[in-house]
């Protein structure tokens, strides 16, 4: 393991980075210099860090949801106890994940306002066209024609529970 992947594995500063390759090296029996952090700090910056993507066999099922996550304002709890007070202010990610790999495959960030539906479309489409995909699976919010249209024109099955209110389509 690298310095690097030490250092984010244990969730350290560069300072306690050194200092503990430096001990490693010192309980294996090794006489091996270990640079300075400020060394590190500089080399940090030209760093190019390549994430491997693990590809699972057969073609891609995605999962797609879209959690909200709250950046301004009162907690959940504060605004259940002494009622709220001010703006709370919510983005939606619009997350497509590869459940074989755990891997978040597309992403897309939106105000609280906006839909679901209108984004699967190029959640899909940041997928490459060569992958195939097996089959989308998501929630009532995205039962419309067009998320069905562009799930089924990229060749795959949608899994997508009827709306509460949903009925047959016609035509």
């Amino acid at each position: 393991m690298s310095r690097e992947g030490i250092r984010i594995r244990f969730k350290r500063p560069l300072r306690q980075t050194a200092g503990m390759v430096a001990s490693l090296l010192r309980l294996a029996g090794l006489d091996w210099p270990v640079p300075d952090f400020s060394a590190l700090c500089r080399g940090q910056k030209t760093l190019a860090v390549q994430v491997p993507y693990r590809r699972a066999d057969g073609p891609l099922n995605l999962l797609v949801d879209s959690p909200g996550i709250k950046f301004l304002g009162d907690g959940a709890w504060q605004a259940r106890k002494h009622g709220v007070q001010g703006r709370r202010q919510w983005r939606k990610a619009h997350l497509a994940m590869d459940p074989a790999t755990s891997d978040i495959r597309a992403v897309e960030f939106t105000p609280s306002r906006d839909g679901d539906s209108p984004v699967l479309p190029d959640l899909l489409g940041q997928i490459p066209e060569s992958e195939r995909i097996g089959t989308v699976t998501a929630d009532g919010a995205d039962d419309t024609r067009r998320c069905h249209a562009a799930i089924i024109a990229r060749g795959a099955t949608p899994i997508i529970p009827i709306r509460k209110n949903g009925g047959l389509w016609k035509g």
